[in-house]
C-alpha cells in the first residue's frame, strides 16, 4: 500500500488544459466518489485551486492507482490520457509527503510563500473527510502538512512581503498602470480571493472600490467593509463602463464576461483604456478580449511571471523551509513505518500471550494461588524480554526490503496474520 499524488499545475500545462482539469466545490463529492470507485484506490483527497489539480490517493497497487487517476482526469477533462500524460507529475510515499509539505509551505506556488494555499490544503482535506474519502492514512499526511505549513511561516521569513495571490494581483495592476491612486476598481467575486483583493486595494490608495458577486448580500457586506459600493451581477456590463480596472477571481465554471460584452463596453468608454486582471481558473473573462483595442488582459500566467520577479528577497528563506521539510519528512516516514509494523507486532504478542495463558491454565490445578501469581509474573516477563529485540528490529526496518523479509519470516515462523 502506497500514498501517491498525481497532478498538474500552472507550470506543467497550458492554462486552457488546467481549466479543463479544475474540480469545483460543487463537483467535488462526485469526483471523490468516482475515485473511490476505482479498483486500486482506497482513500482520496482532491486539491484543486487556480494553480493546480492534484489527486492524493492511498493505492493498493501503485501503477494501477496512477492509471486510475489518469483515467479520472481524462474523463474530467474530456481529453485522451495521451494528450496530457507527459504533463503529469507523480510522487509516492515519502516523496508524496514531501511534495504536499512543499505545497502547504507555499514553495510550489506562483507567489513564493503564499498563505492562501495552506487554507486550500486544509479545505481539500476537510471536504474529503466529509465525504468519507480521507481515512487514517491520508488524514495523517494532511494533518502533518498543515502543521509543517504553519511552522514554515512562523519559524522562517518565507511569508514576508507579498505572499498572497490576491495581493500580487493588485500589485500587478498597480505596476501596469503606474499607480492605483484615485482609480475606480471593480472586484468580481466576494470569496476568499475577492476579499483578499479588496483588502489589498484598501491599502493601495485606490479610489472607489466596487464589488460584484453572485450573492448580492455578500457583495454588499464586502463593499461596506472598505467604504465601497456593491454592484448587481446583472449590472456588471454597465459598471465596466465606469471603472479603470476589473479584478476577477470567482469559482464559476463558466465565463462571466463575454467578448461581445466588452466590445459594447469599449464603445461606451469612448477610447478610455480598460485593464482586466483575471486570475480565475477556469477564467472568468473570455480570453479573446485580449485582442480588443484599448483592453489589457492579464491572467494567471502573467501573475506567475510577475510574482517570480518579485521574490528575490525571500529566496534565502527557501533553504530554511527546505531543511524543515526534510526533517519533517523523516519524522513522517518514521511514524509511518512504525504504524506499518504495529499490526504484526501486536499479532506476535497476541500469539505469545495465547500460548502463555493456555499453559498457565493447564498447570493451574497443581499450583497454589501464590505459586500461580509468581509463575504468571515470571512467564510474562520472559515473553516481553524474548520478543523485545525482534520487535525493535522489525520496527527499525519497517518500510525497507529487510523489513519485509523480517515480517515474512515472523509470519511463517509463528503462523501470524496481521
Amino acid at each position: 500500500m502506497s500514498v501517491v499524488v498525481v497532478g498538474l499545475n500552472q507550470r506543467t500545462v497550458p492554462l486552457d488544459l488546467l481549466e479543463r482539469m479544475t474540480v469545483s466545490d460543487s463537483r467535488l463529492p462526485k469526483a471523490l466518489g468516482d475515485l473511490l470507485g476505482r479498483d486500486n484506490i482506497t482513500e482520496a483527497v482532491v486539491l484543486s485551486t487556480c494553480m493546480r489539480t492534484e489527486v492524493y490517493a492511498v493505492a493498493e497497487k501503485y501503477h494501477g492507482a496512477v492509471q486510475d487517476v489518469r483515467n479520472f482526469l481524462a474523463e474530467l477533462s474530456f481529453r485522451a490520457p495521451e494528450d496530457f500524460s507527459d504533463h503529469l507529475y507523480v510522487f509516492h510515499d515519502d516523496a508524496a509527503a514531501a511534495h504536499l509539505f512543499r505545497v502547504a509551505c507555499g514553495l510550489d506556488s506562483a507567489v513564493l510563500g503564499e498563505g492562501e494555499v495552506l487554507g486550500q490544503v486544509k479545505t481539500a482535506w476537510q471536504h474529503a473527510m466529509d465525504e468519507g474519502a480521507a481515512g487514517q492514512v491520508l488524514s495523517g499526511v494532511f494533518r502533518h502538512a498543515i502543521e509543517v505549513g504553519k511552522r514554515a511561516r512562523a519559524e522562517t521569513g518565507i511569508a514576508r512581503g507579498t505572499t498572497s495571490m490576491s495581493q500580487a494581483a493588485v500589485e500587478m495592476a498597480g505596476r501596469n498602470l503606474g499607480s492605483l491612486d484615485d482609480r475606480r476598481i471593480l472586484v468580481l467575486g466576494a470569496g476568499d480571493m475577492g476579499e483578499g483583493m479588496v483588502a489589498a486595494l484598501a491599502d493601495s490608495g485606490a479610489g472607489e472600490i466596487l464589488v460584484a458577486n453572485r450573492s448580492a448580500t455578500k457583495a454588499a457586506a464586502l463593499a461596506r467593509r472598505v467604504g465601497g459600493r456593491s454592484v448587481a451581477l446583472g449590472a456588471l456590463v454597465g459598471a465596466l463602463v465606469e471603472v479603470d480596472v476589473l479584478l476577477t477571481s470567482t469559482g464559476s465554471p463558466d465565463v462571466l464576461v463575454e467578448a461581445d460584452d466588452v466590445v459594447a463596453v469599449m464603445q461606451a468608454r469612448d477610447g478610455r483604456p480598460l485593464l482586466i486582471v483575471d486570475i480565475a481558473v477556469p477564467r472568468d473573462v473570455d480570453s479573446s478580449v485580449a485582442d480588443l483595442d484599448g483592453v489589457t488582459l492579464l491572467d494567471i500566467d502573467d501573475l506567475a511571471a510577475f510574482a517570480t520577479a518579485g521574490v528575490e528577497g525571500r529566496r534565502q528563506e527557501v533553504t530554511k523551509v527546505e531543511e524543515l521539510i526534510d526533517r519533517e519528512v523523516e519524522r513522517h516516514l518514521a511514524a509511518t513505518t512504525a504504524r506499518q509494523a504495529a499490526p504484526l507486532v501486536a499479532a506476535l504478542y497476541d500469539r505469545a500471550e495465547t500460548i502463555r495463558r493456555a499453559e498457565l491454565e493447564r498447570m493451574a490445578a497443581r499450583l497454589s494461588t501464590e505459586q500461580a501469581a509468581a509463575v504468571d509474573a515470571v512467564t510474562r516477563a520472559v515473553i516481553n524480554k524474548l520478543l523485545h529485540e525482534p520487535t525493535v528490529r522489525l520496527k527499525d526496518a519497517a518500510g525497507s526490503p529487510r523489513g519485509e523479509r523480517l515480517a515474512d519470516a515472523l509470519r511463517d515462523l509463528f503462523d501470524l496474520e496481521d
